[in-house]
């Protein structure tokens, strides 16, 4: 039997929203978000067995939330497109808005308080030209390297500490990570702001920032 043209299209949008049902393929999509990458790449980077990876990266593909391409003998994974970061932060937006247990795992990131209102990326961009901000990165090694926002400082949540003294206590400090789904920049402000630094975190995150048009340091 036929089904009707709507009843299709309900069946493609939930194509999508299936793709988007599991923890471990939206760590794919946060990890593509910062660059494209292979399977094996992938694998290390969540944690997932190489056979895994790759099962969740056809459910992706499906949908069309990414797409690929070869390289000799690997194939390389990337977003399809910038609606795709869109339909993350959209998921990440509508959780945190009606979901009381999202509140309290991101209260926790930020020892019970209540995190200060974050900075836009126009209002950070602003305060680079002037000169008015330190701004950190707190994503991986490997990420900075591949991309950065031009002056941002590299550190892991564990040297925070350490490099407090060389900060200027009278500037504000924004931290930014990987983009809808990353806590890094949650942890690092909660923890500057424990130590007595004024601290925001970046609305989004590098995804955002390059999308957005802005340089990017590589």
């Amino acid at each position: 039997m036929s089904i009707s043209p709507k009843h299709a299209l309900l069946e493609e949008y939930a194509l999508v929203a299936r793709a988007l049902s599991a923890p471990a393929r939206l760590m794919l999509l946060e990890q593509l978000a910062q660059r494209e990458r292979g399977v094996e790449a992938l694998a290390d980077k969540t944690g997932l067995t190489i056979a895994n990876c790759s099962q969740h990266l056809q459910q992706l593909r499906r949908a069309a939330l990414v797409t690929s391409r070869r390289d000799g003998k690997s194939v390389i994974y990337r977003l399809t497109d910038a609606k795709t970061l869109e339909l993350m932060d959209l998921l990440r937006i509508v959780a945190e808005r009606n979901l009381a247990q999202v509140e309290r795992i991101l209260q926790g990131l930020s020892d019970g308080e209540d995190a200060p209102e974050a900075v836009s990326r126009s209002d950070l961009a602003a305060r680079l030209a002037e000169g008015s901000v330190t701004v950190l990165d707190v994503r991986p090694a490997d990420e900075f390297a591949a991309g950065h926002i031009p002056g941002a400082i590299n550190l892991t949540l564990t040297e925070i500490e350490g490099i407090v003294p060389t900060l200027d206590s009278s500037t504000e400090i924004v931290a930014y990570c990987r983009g809808p789904y990353c806590v890094y920049a949650h942890q690092a402000v909660a923890a500057l702001r424990k130590l007595g630094l004024n601290a925001r975190r970046l609305e989004g995150g590098l995804p955002e920032w390059r999308e957005d048009g802005r340089p990017v340091l590589s």
